[in-house]
């Protein structure tokens, strides 16, 4: 299958999947409701519940074990969305061509919309393990744990993020901002998907590997659109970074070093799955997918 219908189909799933979780009654918290809906049914990529779920594949072909904690994945990311957007963290007026939630909505709302959409995804994986087989629950446990971890360390990743605007910042500390802001989340995907399949010590360990680099990668992408990508096809402003004074991969090493930091470690991604053929084929393209998109 060509790699963009399958990524389709990928986004349709988990779009499905999602209006599941939509509470719909009138009641005291309708806008509160109608809020968390509007960021987590806005669109986007959702590139991480199908990283979950495209990891699995390689092992086993039924996902429907995945699409809790693809669900779940989706909520903490949409989470994470609202609450950079916030005027006390990078004050964004857009999102996907849209008005940020606390623009549509009132900054007291956005944050309650994600604090709401974050608990939601622990109520999603509970109810997952509450019904899981006996079996079952040794990996579901340590997938929660995992879970719990990424979540911190994303947290803390924005926190050294927005302590450190506007001063310079050695590479080691740029590094340790976006693997816990962007790459921690991104690895957390790729590792639940293996777990879920019952995989081996060392099919996890490549497979993390692959994560961290494309984690990487991601982060250099947004640099680079953030300083040359297309407002339009963004759907939100491009410079903020340079306006708020933080320091990014382009600032760092230049635009035309980011590109070539970029080109390696997808590279670098693409090899660690060569091992697996064309199991891993969408995974592959995926990680080209990463470096090549223009939003």
């Amino acid at each position: 299958m060509d790699f963009k219908e399958e990524l389709k189909q990928y986004q349709d799933l988990i779009n499905e999947e999602l209006s599941k979780y939509i509470e719909t009654k009138t009641c005291p918290e309708e806008m509160l409701n109608r809020s968390m809906e509007y960021s987590l049914i806005s669109g986007g990529k959702r590139l991480r519940p199908i990283l979950v779920m495209a990891t699995y594949k390689i092992f086993k072909e039924d996902i429907q074990e995945c699409m809790p904690f693809a669900v779940a994945i989706e909520m903490v990311h949409n989470f994470s969305l609202i609450h950079d957007d916030l005027p006390g963290i990078d004050n964004d007026d857009f999102r996907h061509g849209k008005p940020t939630n606390h623009k549509q909505f009132n900054e007291a709302t956005a944050i309650l919309a994600g604090d709401g959409l974050l608990n939601n995804a622990y109520r999603v994986i509970s109810k997952t393990l509450e019904n899981s087989k006996k079996e079952n629950l040794p990996k579901m446990i340590k997938i929660f744990q995992e879970f719990s971890d990424a979540v911190s360390k994303m947290i803390v990743g924005e926190f050294v993020d927005t302590e450190v605007e506007g001063q310079q910042i050695s590479e080691e500390t740029l590094e340790y901002i976006h693997k816990h802001k962007t790459g921690a989340l991104l690895i957390l995907c790729v590792r639940m998907g293996a777990i879920l399949a019952d995989v081996s010590k060392e099919d996890l360990d490549r497979l993390t590997t692959y994560a961290e680099k494309i984690g990487l990668a991601f982060q250099i992408k947004d640099d680079i659109l953030s300083e040359e990508g297309d407002e339009k096809v963004l759907g939100k402003p491009v410079g903020n970074d340079k306006i708020l004074g933080k320091c990014t991969y382009v600032s760092e090493y230049g635009l035309e070093g980011a590109k070539e930091k970029l080109e390696r470690l997808t590279k670098e991604a693409i090899e660690e799955l060569d091992i697996y053929h064309e199991k891993a084929e969408f995974l592959i393209e995926l990680a080209k997918y990463i470096k090549e998109r223009n939003k």
